[in-house]
């Protein structure tokens, strides 16, 4: 098959599209055809894929990204057999596109990656008027119920579910676990790895690493928010901890072995609620103990695996106690490595899931072509949302 993998938010190195989706479809001898905001995020395409470069779409003006998006669609749509999209931004790239495709008997099998619940989302986004929230998150429902009816949908959580009439195939956010026991847990450093947000603890991260200072180092992996880089930069010149900013998934990982303790200091939002944290199942496949807030997720697994500690929300000092608890009972964090480790390989392992991903996009491309699809009628979702607004904002 051919695929054409878009994305105008994320960045081009994300782990889900690029690490696990588009490796595992390159597993299977398919062609990717790749598009992203390359030259925004300065990274360049990755040799095994045929890159094409789109602008980034952030803040409240989205609209260049999106003709962008639309006018990739339409040229390259019919020549590929799959579109996987991989932001809401981009239903709105799709009225009179699909209509056109199926027009012109050319429609690829479009697939929306659902990564989030978009509309808990808006709520943690400070640039989206406190009133036009609730109206919004009308209008992101209804593009959600339109998209299931002329699109496929991924799913990255089970619960995202109940978003929708009809079931759809998971695709969890899981990690390859490397087949062999990693290094054992150190005893002075603390990794975290993730953006960096208000919402995910990053002010609360800094205050740990204060806390801990200087017998213990914590070293932070991920870009940014505007609203915490300058405390994360000047956490860093301080030296209260290491600030790498983004790294890619494969280089991030290399971070993460013999580490005394893996953060994860997400707020109680509503977005996190039912969504598992990449980082804590990233932590227990390279053998690194997990410190992580009551999210309800994120506690099932340390509770159920016994790979860890629960801390309160916003609370460094907690969070710190039990680093030094870690700290000073090697037995009870090796205890914890050798049990998130086992757990990620048996329960957590994107290998055992990446050939059915690929085999799911396969199969609907034989169901398409068995059963080609009429034209319907596509109405644009911004056209229930209020003026000046658009379904699906991200940052």
């Amino acid at each position: 098959m051919r695929i054409l993998v878009v994305t105008v938010v994320h960045h081009p190195e994300d782990a889900r599209i690029l690490h696990r989706e588009i490796a595992a479809l390159r597993q299977r001898g398919h062609r990717v055809v790749y598009a992203a905001p390359f030259a925004a995020r300065e990274v360049a395409p990755r040799p095994y894929v045929e890159g094409v470069d789109l602008p980034r779409a952030a803040g409240r003006d989205r609209r260049v990204a999106l003709r962008a998006a639309r006018a990739l669609l339409a040229e390259r749509g019919p020549t590929v057999d799959v579109v996987l999209l991989h932001d809401p931004e981009l239903l709105l790239a799709l009225p009179g596109t699909l209509r056109r495709w199926r027009r012109e008997g050319r429609a690829p099998v479009t697939v929306w990656d659902v990564h989030e619940d978009t509309a808990a989302a808006l709520v943690m986004k400070r640039w989206v008027p406190r009133p036009l929230r609730p109206p919004l998150r009308v209008a992101v429902r209804a593009a959600e119920r339109l998209a299931e009816r002329h699109l496929r949908l991924l799913l990255a959580e089970d619960a995202y579910q109940h978003r929708f009439h009809r079931p759809h195939p998971v695709v969890a956010n899981l990690t390859t676990v490397p087949p062999e026991p990693p290094e054992p847990p150190g005893d002075d450093r603390v990794v975290y790895l993730g953006q960096l947000s208000r919402a995910r603890g990053t002010l609360e991260l800094i205050e740990t690493a204060r806390l801990l200072g200087p017998d213990v180092h914590v070293e932070v992996i991920g870009a940014a928010d505007p609203e915490v880089r300058g405390a994360l930069t000047e956490a860093d010149r301080d030296g209260v901890l290491r600030w790498h900013g983004y790294l890619p998934n494969d280089r991030a990982l290399g971070l993460l072995s013999g580490a005394l303790a893996g953060l994860s200091l997400l707020h109680d939002q509503p977005n996190y609620r039912h969504s598992r944290p990449t980082k804590a199942v990233e932590y227990m496949a390279h053998g690194v103990p997990v410190i992580t807030t009551p999210t309800p997720l994120a506690a099932d697994l340390v509770e159920r695996y016994g790979c860890g500690l629960v801390v309160p929300y916003e609370d460094p000092a907690t969070a710190a106690e039990a680093v030094r608890r870690l700290r000073a009972d090697p037995e009870m964090r090796r205890r914890a490595a050798t049990r998130g480790w086992v757990a990620a390989l048996s329960d957590l392992n994107w290998a055992d899931r990446a050939t059915e991903f690929a085999m799911c996009l396969e199969a609907w491309v034989k169901e398409a072509s068995a059963n080609p699809t009429p034209a319907r009628r596509w109405t644009n979702p911004s056209d229930t949302a209020p003026a000046g607004t658009r379904p699906g904002p991200r940052s």
